[in-house]
């Protein structure tokens, strides 16, 4: 008897492959907190630990990759794009302190290819374990006639917790405090429509390799996964420089300015300065192709920056190098003070919030 579903393009067979297929990667993020195993309805956690909390908080987030897909789908290579959405969601909880628990995904498709559904989950996965979160659910979705055959998009949401008194955010920075930066492993997953325009404009080929990117093709070096700094962080919380961290911002869309002034109390100013950094050389790259400056992408692109931690300023070199330590470079980009936020150049209000105000001066170190 013919399907019928079949007969519309769906291919339930084929869905049913890529769940065996995943199931080995994500039966690795669960632990002891998992409740119900594989596979059902719904995805349970048990949360009696936050009875030990005296006012237990939970943070949520929920993102995408956004247009990077493309350029995964454009080079067929699908095995990076899992830590690009897990670090998008989970970088976003531990900025108010937050420890993540769990995680789910969703991945919609227009035909159900069971080896390129597993090599995204499993990418999930593999990036769920090194931060310590749980991936308890997920959904594969197949949309023919919605979407073409080999494209697909997905995005996720997790769950964290964080004790009241430990919340991070504007209302425990001060004047004085010391603005720290992390590095970027690259573009992370921003800003990638002007991306894909510069290389259109440009005539390229992601299956090839370029001069500026050695032997890789410039697919695989614009697919550089995002950096995961939730597992570095909470270490950070965790540890007796902890209560030194007043705030963090994860530097996503709208980039380095924008990202901060929402994590800067209202009349609290910010300058940065280029020179404590240099931008990756994918950015130097990428501008001279789209033949632009580093300061037009500033609202675009990280620029090298994916993260940022306000600290105190007594304790801002300790925590700096703990994190270069860890595996991260990481430079003082400014004091958090109380200028004129009328000047020219200051970038106020971001996402709805009613912040503080940053400015970034001087030039590029070349």
């Amino acid at each position: 008897m013919t399907d019928a579903y079949a007969s519309a393009g769906v291919d339930t067979h084929a869905g049913d492959l890529a769940v065996e297929l995943m199931k080995k990667s994500i039966k690795e993020t669960l632990n002891e907190n998992v409740v119900g195993g594989f596979g059902g309805f719904a995805g349970m956690f048990d949360v009696s630990f936050l009875k030990t909390f005296d006012r237990p908080l939970l943070a949520t987030s929920t993102d995408g990759v956004g247009t990077k897909v493309a350029i995964a789908q454009a080079i067929d290579k699908h095995d990076t794009i899992g830590q690009d959405l897990v670090g998008m969601v989970v970088d976003d909880i531990v900025v108010v302190g937050a420890k993540s628990m769990f995680m789910t995904d969703y991945i919609a498709t227009g035909k159900v290819v069971p080896t390129r559904i597993a090599d995204i989950v499993s990418g999930i996965a593999k990036a769920c374990t090194e931060v310590g979160v749980s991936l308890i659910g997920g959904e594969t979705a197949e949309h023919p006639g919605l979407l073409k055959q080999n494209e697909y998009d997905v995005a996720g949401a997790a769950v964290g917790a964080v004790e009241y008194s430990k919340l991070l955010g504007p209302h425990k920075v001060q004047v004085g405090d010391v603005v720290l930066g992390l590095e970027s492993s690259g573009l992370h997953s921003n800003g990638f429509s002007l991306v894909r325009k510069i290389i259109s404009d440009s005539k390229l080929d992601y299956n090839k390799t370029v001069q500026e990117f050695g032997n890789l093709s410039l697919g695989e070096a614009l697919l550089e996964p995002t950096r995961l700094y939730t597992g570095i962080l909470n270490t950070l919380l965790e540890s007796d420089l902890g209560t030194s961290v007043k705030a963090m911002s994860h530097i996503t869309g709208g980039g380095i300015g924008a990202n901060l002034a929402r994590v800067l109390p209202k009349n609290t100013t910010l300058d940065i300065y280029r020179s404590s950094w240099k931008p990756l050389d994918v950015f130097q790259v990428l501008t001279q192709w789209g033949n632009l400056s580093l300061e037009q992408v500033e609202s675009t692109w990280n620029l090298g920056l994916g993260f940022a931690v306000i600290v105190k300023a007594d304790k801002a070199a300790h925590i700096q190098e703990m994190l270069i330590q860890a595996g991260v470079n990481t430079w003082q980009l400014g004091m958090v003070d109380s200028n004129d936020c009328s000047l020219e150049g200051y970038i106020q209000g971001a996402k709805g919030v009613d912040g503080g105000a940053v400015r970034i001066l001087g030039n590029y170190k070349k």
